[in-house]
């Protein structure tokens, strides 16, 4: 019998001690008939056990599982401490109409004339078109829904011919988006539209319910045994809103993998640059709007995916506090890591839809009481003056560690200038455990997915899955009940030790991924690829180095695009909040977008969809 390691209770834990391990990941990477053998083995009875067995220790997820004492009690679901009300904020009844919410965001917004942008003076070398400036264009009746509608339908539709494809959608109905337009259409015409979201042109991500389409999770059978009756909640909302949906946006299957590969329906390409990979697994959603073709889109972020493509496609993506926007509706809504967040392509975007879909659900009320949701008063310079206050945390050997300085020091560069333009304090201080934080995570995520699967995996589909997510189920397969009560146990240790920093800074800032957006490989294109180091959920490497705070612990956070590598990648900056603070990061989002505004670079792939000639 080996030793067994004991934890000393997290209270107790001296920081001094602390010393930060760079992870290094011992896993194969396969593609082609390398990759088919290895599921095989994975997927063979005694054998495959003995793999994952292998692979587990190596990455010293047994030793942490199942050889640690851990002294706290499990914690099943993310639990907050109470938390203080933020300066400088507008308080926003949740019960109110979708429409109502949308309408006080909207008074929170900045001066901004929509007109100037027409009359081509004084405008910057490239700009994405705001939601206001759609508003500013119906009204004005310079362009109606329905006009915005044909052009749409028609890039669309010439996406199946691109060479490479370019899938962005997986279920798309082009008479149901007239029939949306042409109602918004009248509603301009009459005078009433329903709200400044209403002709909005917005892309759900495929594992979130959006009637009359099927929700497949990119997958080709979910459709078979889970029938869609209606929206999901936040899809209703937005709908109720005005918002034209103009179909399911690609993804990587079941949302497990960070790069966006699907053999099933075609990979999406990068905007940017069209071989490289968007991150995963809100693939389309961040591809769509990074490519100007809607305004904003949903995706669902279980392990950074909605911050990881948003972060590679140089837009902002935002996840809430968990529980903060009710989950009903969606493939993965019984977990205990997942949101469903709103990406755009800039931060005043990104708040009139979060207006839009929140609301907690009847049960994540009653379990984790939220405070009520407040949106950043961004309409005074006096408000914006509170910044100065804020206090932002930085890892440092955390922060650079990562595949290129190029990303560490555009970042790094964005928080000098905070200090410069804004007086913001950035202070050192130290993340413990983050090894184990990245295991819990795995092993909650990775127990929850096999669970909601099992049953149509025992009835034969598992088989049907690609080969990278039956090599996930096959390492989701081998967590047992002790793995993941002890995950459990590292969560409320590490929800702690983050609550102790959250005394001393008001944000966390890290880069959002610690590499650009990672080539395609021509190989992995027809049967996809697996490469722990790099695609697969059981541990974050690179892509998933800084975002698993969001998701084990439920915190909000938001990535912002600053700047671009010296292969002019985008890469995003992350802010990370305290409990229910998004309206804190989206302030602060509000203010490193503006000091980054003149840097911002027109994609590879980019349609001009307002200037309708």
């Amino acid at each position: 019998m080996g030793k067994k390691r004991v934890m000393v209770p997290a209270k107790d834990l001296d920081l001094s001690t602390v010393k930060y391990e760079h992870e290094v990941i011992k896993a194969p990477h396969l593609t082609g008939s390398m990759l088919k053998l290895f599921v095989r083995m994975v997927e063979a009875p005694v054998l495959g056990s003995l793999i994952m067995s292998f692979l587990k220790k190596q990455n010293k997820m047994v030793e942490m599982l199942q050889n640690t004492v851990i002294p706290e009690a499990p914690m099943f679901k993310p639990e907050f401490p109470p938390q203080d009300a933020e300066p400088s904020v507008v308080i926003v009844d949740e019960e109110r109409k979708p429409e109502d919410r949308v309408e006080l965001a909207l008074k929170c917004l900045p001066h901004y004339d929509p007109a100037c942008c027409w009359s081509g003076d004084s405008l910057p070398s490239f700009r994405y078109w705001k939601i206001r400036d759609y508003a500013y264009a119906y009204r004005s009746k310079l362009v109606t829904p329905s006009m915005v509608a044909e052009k749409i339908i028609s890039i669309i539709e010439d996406c199946n011919y691109h060479k490479p494809p370019t899938p962005l959608l997986i279920s798309f109905d082009a008479e149901d988006i007239r029939k949306q337009a042409a109602a918004s259409t009248q509603r301009f015409e009459e005078g009433n539209p329903l709200s400044i979201l209403d002709g909005i042109f917005m892309a759900i991500k495929d594992d979130i319910d959006c009637y009359p389409h099927p929700s497949k999770g990119a997958t080709t059978w979910m459709h078979e045994v889970r029938s869609v009756e209606k929206d999901a909640v936040c899809v209703s909302r937005l709908r109720s809103c005005g918002v034209i949906l103009v179909g399911k946006a690609n993804m990587h299957e079941l949302g497990m993998g960070t790069t966006g590969n699907n053999p099933n329906y075609g990979t999406t390409r990068n905007p940017h640059a069209l071989e490289r990979y968007t991150g995963g697994s809100s693939s389309g959603p961040a591809a769509i709007v990074a490519s100007g073709l809607c305004s904003a889109a949903l995706g669902t972020d279980g392990g950074g995916s909605v911050r990881i493509p948003s972060s590679l496609c140089g837009v902002v993506g935002l996840k809430t506090t968990y529980g903060r926007t009710s989950m009903e509706g969606s493939i993965c809504d019984a977990g205990t890591v997942e949101i469903i967040g709103p990406i755009a392509s800039t931060v005043e975007d990104i708040i009139l839809v979060y207006a839009a879909i929140l609301g907690s659900s009847p049960e994540d009320r009653i379990s984790l009481r939220p405070p009520p949701p407040c949106f950043p008063d961004l309409s005074s310079l006096e408000n914006a003056n509170t910044l100065g206050s804020l206090r932002l945390g930085k890892y440092t050997e955390w922060f650079n560690d990562v595949h290129s300085t190029d990303i560490s020091d555009v970042c790094e560069d964005v928080l000098k200038l905070l200090s410069k333009s804004h007086g913001c304090e950035t202070i050192e201080i130290v993340i413990p455990e983050l090894h184990e934080m990245r295991t819990a995570h795995v092993v909650s995520i990775g127990s929850e997915t096999q669970c909601s699967l099992n049953p149509d995996c025992e009835d034969g589909k598992g088989v049907k899955l690609t080969y990278d997510t039956r090599i996930s189920m096959a390492l989701f397969r081998s967590f047992t009940a002790s793995d993941y009560v002890a995950a459990q146990c590292l969560r409320r240790r590490i929800m702690h030790h983050h609550m102790e920093i959250f005394k001393k800074v008001d944000v966390i800032v890290t880069p959002t991924t610690g590499m650009t957006a990672p080539k395609i490989p021509s190989s992995a294109l027809k049967d996809g690829e697996t490469d722990m180091q790099v695609t697969v959920h059981s541990v974050s490497a690179y892509l998933m180095r800084f975002i698993i705070a969001g998701n084990l612990l439920g915190l909000p956070a938001i990535t912002v695009p600053v700047g671009y590598d010296k292969q002019g990648l985008p890469i995003g900056l992350q802010l990370i909040g305290r409990p229910w603070g998004e309206e804190t990061i989206l302030h602060l989002a509000s203010a490193v977008e503006e000091l980054c505004a003149k840097s911002r670079k027109k994609p590879a792939s980019f349609y001009d969809i307002l200037n309708i000639k």
